[in-house]
């Protein structure tokens, strides 16, 4: 099989899955190494941006996703006739970004940053799997420690936590960042 057919094989299965896919799952698929594998990805991401798709393929975390491009998003919101997605509030932007640069934490420490209190706040970014559990601490009471997820990832167009750009003192910029970046 040439490079060009694996490719077709790739986006076919990326299509179909809708979830992300392992990169080691691709090189069983294609018989390549991890190496390999994140190799040709990079390549074929790269002509899904060079020829302006409609489509693009999201790395995150060693996994591989077809998405629609952000810049089209009013065309489909128009065609599947959503008027107004479901944006977060300016409150949910910066507990996201105070989670985002602070964790593993606490809510506790959440409120105690932002000064008021969080809980639906929290709940809602839970249920919106933008967050999620990712331990609890080992003092009295065991509180819940939280952290961002893929989907979080994802949705932000970051590959890992390493692309957050980076905090001076304020928390404002974070929240800058996430505002201008959110998709839906």
């Amino acid at each position: 099989m040439d490079e060009r057919e694996m490719m077709a094989v790739v986006e076919s299965i990326l299509f179909v899955s809708g979830d992300p896919v392992d990169a080691k799952e691709i090189g069983l698929l294609l018989n390549m190494d991890i190496r390999t594998v994140r190799t040709f990805m990079k390549k074929l991401i790269d002509c899904f941006h060079f020829e302006r798709r409609g489509l693009q393929i999201n790395m995150v975390n060693d996994t591989y996703q077809l998405a629609t491009r952000p810049e089209y998003s009013s065309y489909i919101e128009k065609y599947i006739g959503q008027e107004h997605s479901q944006k977060l509030s300016q409150a949910s932007l910066e507990t996201l970004a105070i989670i985002a640069y602070r964790q593993p934490i606490t809510k506790v420490d959440i409120e105690n940053v932002r000064g008021v209190k969080c809980d639906y706040i929290v709940s809602t970014l839970v249920n919106r799997q933008l967050i999620h559990e990712i331990g609890r601490m080992p003092t009295p009471g065991r509180p819940i420690l939280y952290g961002t997820t893929d989907l979080f990832l994802r949705n932000f167009g970051l590959a890992s936590l390493d692309e957050l750009p980076p905090l001076e003192n304020d928390e404002s910029e974070a929240t800058v960042f996430f505002s201008e970046n959110e998709k839906k």
